[in-house]
């Protein structure tokens, strides 16, 4: 076998923990020996796309769910590659992402199916629809295959392409377009792998599937991905727990309930939580703080959050109720794993955007030299080792990012930080969004991080705007916690106390609601337009 492949994995747990539960969703629950049974079955209504070839794609147009995980492993069987679909975009967004993914098939909810019926003229690549009926009596258009059949027809009889799997068969996981198009990132399954073998030092590099089962140290883990799985942290994590043989489970709100999943960590025994950031941790200490000592979360010992700051605030508050867990603050992107991390345990919260450098990941120059800790010079964060192919049909963008230095290839997906003396990073933001004022570089996180301890906000986000002076001025867009009015002067004062005078704002704007994704990310193009036509 030539490396490790998903499907090889799941389907030798399927064999070893048959009767235990890898899928939960409120009172639904399907066990590895069903989950592979029924996978078999829309892995072959996937593979009776005519003219189907090795390695096509195949959308996720789902919200959290069983079919969601289990229509995944059902396209790794087939040797074909998952799409995965923020089911927020407009139709013109899907068009385009559907279009440059080559898309040939699409699993949808019934939910969607007014908007795919709507762009399916535009689509001509897409043969095959299968729809997923989550309203429990809905009706399934003619033009599509109704989810269930197929997976009611699998057998345990294990389905694969005619061109077999390898460890070279993709996951592709876009990224957001906030700043840009949308891009498919190609990790070879066996990379990803890596990931997940680095972090349980105990298991082998080579394939050895029922020692790998057997032997797995995160075997039988219980985890919720709080987040879409539509997202990398969201997939991300719940990959991990398959591979171990364990449970994922999901959430039926379709927006983030803390009461919700603090029950379900009751009823479930959940041990790990996928969040990303303070949108998640916030409304969970909210939540907890109200009943003091009626909520029961000592199963918890792991929560991992990616993609955004979490504060040192939240941080403290999740540990005053479950002060043996461990919260791994993890700098990752979707180009680039393992860029850093900080864990906070019942003995202190780390500080916010503070992190321990990855083993395999540096800080460079603008000519790609490493920058010495302690100098306070600003770089962008480069990592190694392990790395995707690149973006899916666009070499330009993949020869930007994926790098070569002194002959080792790098991926630097542009994030700016600097080294401490110690080896910690300081993140300072995405250069994408960058501020330019007076000739000085300010990035939006760190200045963010600081509004938001100031006892009257919420949630903020630092924008530029046109400047006459400056160039852009730097623009605080906060939102209030309730019961609070704004008083500019204070949030500025505050920001000034730690922040050096370019980087304070120099005006603070109030919105009702940052408005920020279900992945917990922020459009900065919005709320520059927004700040832009309010001052």
């Amino acid at each position: 076998m030539a490396g490790w492949n998903f499907a090889d994995v799941w389907e030798t747990n399927a064999q070893i923990v048959a009767d235990r539960d890898a899928l939960v969703h409120g009172d639904h629950r399907v066990t590895w020996a069903d989950m592979n049974r029924r996978a078999n079955g829309v892995a072959g209504a996937l593979l009776s796309t005519s003219g189907l070839a090795k390695q096509d794609k195949v959308a996720q147009y789902l919200y959290n769910c069983t079919e969601f995980m289990e229509s995944q492993f059902a396209i790794f069987k087939a040797g074909l590659v998952p799409v995965n679909t923020n089911y927020r975009y407009t139709s013109e967004e899907l068009v385009y992402l559907w279009d440059n993914a080559d898309a040939v098939a699409v699993v949808f909810h019934e939910s969607f199916t007014k908007t795919v019926e709507a762009i399916r003229d535009r689509l001509p690549k897409i043969e095959t629809y299968l729809w997923v009926d989550d309203s429990g009596g809905g009706t399934c258009p003619e033009w599509a295959i109704p989810y269930e059949h197929a997976a009611t027809g699998g057998t345990v009889t294990n389905v694969s392409g005619p061109w077999g799997r390898s460890g070279d068969d993709l996951y592709m996981l876009y990224t957001g377009g906030t700043t840009g198009t949308p891009k498919g990132v190609m990790w070879p399954q066996d990379e990803l792998m890596k990931v997940y073998r680095a972090s349980n030092p105990e298991l082998p590099e080579e394939v050895d599937l029922n020692y790998f089962v057997a032997n797995n140290p995160a075997a039988a883990s219980i985890g919720v991905p709080c987040c879409p799985q539509m997202h990398g942290t969201g997939a991300l994590s719940s990959h991990a727990l398959l591979h171990g043989g364990g449970t994922v489970v999901t959430l039926t709100s379709r927006s983030f309930d803390a009461d919700e999943l603090i029950d379900t960590i009751e009823r479930e025994g959940v041990n790990r939580l996928a969040i990303v950031g303070d949108a998640f941790a916030k409304p969970m200490v909210k939540a907890l703080d109200a009943r003091p000592g009626e909520r029961e979360i000592t199963s918890l010992f792991a929560i991992l959050s990616s993609g955004v700051m979490w504060s040192q605030e939240s941080k403290a508050g999740l540990l005053r109720h479950q002060p043996n867990m461990l919260l791994i603050d993890a700098f990752s992107s979707s180009e680039a794993l393992g860029m850093g991390q900080s864990v906070s345990t019942g003995t202190g919260a780390a500080k916010t955007a503070k992190f321990d450098l990855g083993e395999r990941a540096i800080v460079i120059d603008d000519k790609g030299n490493p920058i010495e800790p302690g100098t306070g010079e600003i770089g962008r964060v480069a990592v190694r080792g392990v790395l995707p192919i690149g973006y899916y049909k666009d070499a330009k963008k993949t020869a930007e990012t994926f790098i070569t230095i002194n002959g080792e290839r790098f991926s630097t997906p542009g994030d700016y930080a600097t080294i401490e003396a110690d080896g910690t990073l300081t993140l300072l933001g995405r250069g994408s969004v960058c501020i330019n004022t007076g000739g000085e570089k300010v990035y939006p996180e760190e200045v963010e991080e600081r509004l938001k301890t100031h006892p009257s906000v919420l949630d903020a986000v630092v924008v530029g705007v046109p400047d006459e002076k400056f160039g852009e001025a730097v623009t605080g867009v906060v939102e209030l916690r309730d019961g609070y009015d704004l008083d500019a002067g204070s949030v500025i004062a505050h920001a000034r106390e730690t922040l050096a005078g370019y980087k304070t704002p120099k005006r603070i704007l109030t919105i009702d609601t940052i408005g920020r994704a279900a992945n917990g990310k922020v459009d900065y193009k919005r709320l520059k337009s927004f700040a832009v036509g309010h001052i």
